[in-house]
């Protein structure tokens, strides 16, 4: 059902401070391009001054230094887009699931489903699993023997949950993902590849989302551990023995290598790499498109993309990358030949 608020009451709600009209009448939130009158936007950078001088939404949210660059109804707060997404939760709620269990979902006696869950059409739950109160299994998820699903978490359709793994409380899985599968453990032997069972469990915190078609490898040995409130976009490969941080945020196609261990508070951006029984402490990071082959034992922002440029020129310069530790022993040569001239006057 649609839902309506003034600005006043939004501020009511999510702090802030109104500057214009505080009853402007609040149906939905928009982009500074395409809002209507009955519609907040939000502002955050003087890039898009021109996109806010020209929107036609019927109020903004904006930061303290750049109220004045409208005479729109506005919010003044300290963080705009925090703020938006606060207000874009108001008015777009999740809607809880209907208790219930479809005809054509299996479900194992030994299983323990809260009545409050719902259980939708083929989908499975399967021996000693446990699905926590108002949680959602979506059509076509499979919840494996022996694991559970915490409260209030939401399994969108055709989401694999493997065997003795744990999702807690409010988790947000798309479809496609898949957790516990096994992890890439395999010994050389004589010319040929020998399995090492993982034995493994995946362990998933409080508050975590996973995108589509993630997957999260169980550990050899011990746990692959995903820590509360970590966000993980579409497409993101994480080995067995991982351990991410509390709050981390990782962008789509990103490739974590088994044994990694990423701190709190970090960001991965979109198809960066990081290897295997590497080390991230907390705050670090990192660039989208980055291989990181070291530890990284100080927070802060780490880079290492080769920027594109025309073929002919790229190639020219990759070419001279190639030769740098050539170049660099000359260069020390010819200093160590000054020295001596120096030296011998």
């Amino acid at each position: 059902m649609p839902v309506s608020f003034t600005l006043a009451e939004i501020a009511s709600r999510l702090g802030g401070r109104v500057v214009g009209n505080p009853e402007a009448l609040i149906r939905q939130v928009g982009s500074l391009e395409h809002a209507g009158p009955d519609q907040i936007t939000f502002f955050s950078h003087l890039r898009h001054k021109g996109k806010l001088a020209a929107t036609r939404a019927g109020a903004v949210v904006l930061g303290d230094s750049a109220q004045g660059l409208t005479a729109i109804p506005r919010i003044v707060c300290d963080n705009p887009y925090a703020y938006f997404a606060r207000v874009s939760q108001l008015f777009n709620p999740v809607s809880a699931p209907e208790p219930g269990r479809d005809p054509l979902a299996q479900i194992s006696a030994s299983a323990r489903v809260a009545v409050t869950a719902r259980i939708d059409a083929g989908a499975i739950v399967a021996d000693g699993a446990r699905v926590g109160e108002r949680v959602w299994v979506g059509a076509g998820s499979y919840v494996g023997q022996g694991s559970s699903i915490g409260d209030d978490s939401r399994l969108h359709p055709s989401v694999v949950v493997y065997h003795d793994c744990r999702i807690g409380l409010r988790a947000i899985i798309h479809s496609g993902a898949v957790i516990g599968a096994d992890g890439f453990g395999i010994a050389e032997s004589v010319g040929r590849w020998i399995k090492i069972p993982q034995i493994g469990r995946v362990l998933i915190g409080d508050d975590v989302e996973i995108g589509a078609n993630t997957t999260i490898d169980r550990g050899a040995i011990d746990d692959t551990v995903v820590e509360d409130g970590v966000k993980l976009d579409n497409q993101v490969q994480i080995g067995h023995n991982v351990r991410v941080g509390a709050h981390t945020a990782i962008a789509g196609c990103v490739g974590i290598a088994g044994s990694a261990s990423i701190g709190q508070h970090c960001t991965i951006g979109g198809a960066a790499v990081i290897l295997g029984h590497l080390e991230l402490v907390d705050g670090v990071n990192v660039s989208a498109g980055t291989l990181i082959s070291r530890s990284i034992h100080q927070p802060g922002t780490y880079t290492g993309v080769f920027p594109f440029d025309r073929n002919a020129s790229w190639a020219r310069n990759a070419a001279l990358l190639r030769h740098l530790s050539e170049l660099a022993d000359r260069v020390r040569a010819l200093e160590e030949l000054l020295r001596r001239k120096d030296k011998n006057g």
